[in-house]
């Protein structure tokens, strides 16, 4: 799993590092830094390449870069740039196209969503969600990109559920979660959606659920050990992992790393 941009906790800046965990050996390494600061931008992986879309600059206006990491060659190659930007979105990859939907810009919440062609090298857009907001989570299963809750100014945190099919342009709202939240992850096991962490007004959220598709339901996990906001998701198997993030609402920072196996 690969840690990539964020904030410097000592100067609380933007920075472009890059880390990289072996699960195996339980060890971290520094790989080569991204070719610009990032925060706030999402990264998924693909054919054993990393890509890392969007996300604030070191100046704090949202960006619409997209950058390729290829591990084997510890290299970074920028792609073409979508058409507009953002920060704080929810980021999925179906077959060959990535998918960008809500996020942040201009202190404005998104609903808007877009799709890069790996294949022709193009953006295009595609339907908007019918809630605009930030902070909010992506996960793809069964072909469907998923955005899970997020939030937005004046509006607070929502429970918003909704599935996007790529086939017919659309997105449907599903069941809405137990919990609202923004700042929040999430993990695919075994087909279904494990949504964690967030903040809100009383601090930061431990409740930790799982949504099944084919039963079109939520169901409560056991809470998280140490509940943070604005941290990162994976899963591997049967085990989701949730990565550093803040302990506290606000620009606080943790090095926490926990699991939660999913019988």
């Amino acid at each position: 799993m690969y840690v990539v941009g964020g904030y410097e906790r000592a100067a609380r800046r933007t920075t472009a590092a890059v880390a990289r965990y072996d699960i195996e050996r339980d060890r971290w390494t520094r790989v080569r830094s991204m070719p610009a600061g990032r925060n706030h931008a999402q990264a998924v992986a693909h054919k054993g390449d990393l890509y890392v879309f969007g996300g604030y600059d070191s100046g704090n206006e949202a960006t619409s870069t997209l950058y390729r990491y290829r591990p084997e060659r510890d290299r970074w190659s920028r792609l073409p740039s979508a058409p507009s930007a953002r920060a704080a979105h929810a980021l999925g990859m179906i077959g060959h196209r990535l998918y960008a939907a809500g996020g942040a810009r201009g202190g404005d919440a998104l609903d808007t969503l877009e799709i890069y062609d790996f294949e022709r090298r193009r953006w295009s857009r595609g339907a908007s969600m019918s809630v605009a907001r930030e902070h909010l989570a992506g996960a793809v299963t069964g072909r469907r990109f998923y955005a899970l809750a997020g939030r937005a100014s004046g509006q607070g945190n929502f429970a918003v559920a909704e599935r996007y099919n790529p086939r017919r342009d659309r997105w449907r709202r599903l069941p809405d979660m137990h919990k609202p939240r923004g700042g929040n992850a999430a993990a695919v096991v075994d087909g279904r959606i494990v949504v964690f962490g967030g903040e809100e007004a009383g601090g930061t959220i431990r409740e930790v659920e799982r949504y099944d598709p084919s039963a079109r339901r939520w169901r409560r996990l056991p809470d998280m050990r140490t509940p943070r906001h604005g941290l990162g998701g994976v899963s591997r198997g049967d085990r989701v992992y949730a990565i550093e993030g803040g302990p506290t609402p606000g620009l606080y920072f943790s090095s926490t790393i926990e699991f939660l196996d999913i019988r």
